[in-house]
């Protein structure tokens, strides 16, 4: 389990990536998947852009509307993404879903998705952590199983 992270620090990070989200702009790249991620109970609204070269995510990008959380998490992960090969970029992913679960996970491939630790305390805000999360993990299985 990761070491105990400074609550004020965890804000920090969440407002960091809120307040100037990292690869957040819209795509109009035909060589990008894309996948829409609504929400039924919040705000969320965000489309998720993945590049993906030679079974790498080479690029991932996202844009749209969403609560302080959603924003936050996804731009932590569209910076994890990038440059990892689809199985490492699963591997995060489903390291992300473990903690959320509050099950044993892999802390030292979260980097900065580490401040989420907590999500599961408020159960109505696991959705929106987890919005782009899943919406990457969809384009790449979708990748996975249609091979250009």
């Amino acid at each position: 389990m990761p070491t105990l992270i400074d609550p004020a620090l965890m804000r920090q990070i969440i407002m960091s990536h809120y307040e100037k989200p990292r690869n957040k702009r819209v795509v109009d790249d035909p060589r990008y998947l894309s996948i829409r991620m609504n929400s039924d109970s919040c705000i969320d609204d965000i489309t998720i852009y993945l590049l993906i070269e030679n079974e790498v995510v080479t690029d991932c990008a996202w844009n749209g509307v969403g609560c302080t959380i959603s924003s936050a998490s996804t731009s932590v992960m569209s910076e994890l993404l990038i440059g990892k090969s689809l199985g490492q970029a699963l591997y995060v992913i489903k390291q992300y879903e473990l903690m959320l679960d509050e099950k044993p996970f892999d802390d030292e491939v979260l980097d900065e998705a580490i401040v989420f630790i907590n999500t599961s305390k408020q159960p109505s805000r696991l959705k929106c952590a987890s919005i782009g999360w899943r919406g990457a993990k969809t384009l790449i299985n979708r990748k996975g199983d249609n091979p250009k």
